[in-house]
């Protein structure tokens, strides 16, 4: 298991595929800001509320130059039957192996009503342009999350030209 990276770290760099089975990869993001979302399961209640939050704000974050990017070890078929039936505009990626939910520290044992097992510890990172961690929001809350990341992403940027 690895560590959540820090900000200041230098973003890990992957190429998964989205829900149409096009590679993403996050260095040819470079230039733009990513949120990078990890979840645990497509059509769970938090997970659709997540990502339906993030559809919702889609077009500030574009505004801002940033994209968004969800990621849970769904396959693509499971994302494209989630993007499609909750209107979702946000790319999910697809990491059935887990290498990079591992390599992002998001792949961690959990406990629920006395048994452990492990999966997907819901984060959210905020990769600046040059491809380097700008924030983490370790084990998110899904109310009012988006909204949190569109104004920490405007701060930052407003810092960053002054």
């Amino acid at each position: 298991m690895s560590a959540l990276p820090s900000v200041g770290d230098l973003a890990p760099d992957f190429c998964l595929p989205d829900q149409n089975e096009e590679e993403v990869c996050l260095h040819h993001l470079r230039g733009q800001w990513v949120v990078l979302y990890f979840y645990p399961r497509d059509n769970t209640s938090g997970c659709t509320r997540e990502a339906v939050d993030f559809t919702r704000h889609l077009d500030a974050f574009a505004a801002h130059n940033a994209v968004v990017l969800g990621v849970s070890p769904d396959s693509p078929r499971s994302h494209r039957n989630f993007a499609q039936k909750h209107h979702l505009r946000v790319r999910l990626l697809s990491d059935p192996e887990r290498e990079v939910l591992t390599r992002y520290g998001v792949w961690q044992k959990k406990r629920l009503y006395g048994r452990e097992s492990w999966g997907v510890v819901r984060t959210t990172f905020l990769i600046d342009p040059e491809g380097k961690i700008a924030w983490v929001w370790p084990r998110v809350k899904v109310q009012g999350h988006a909204e949190a990341v569109l104004a920490k992403l405007q701060e930052l940027q407003a810092a960053s030209s002054s």
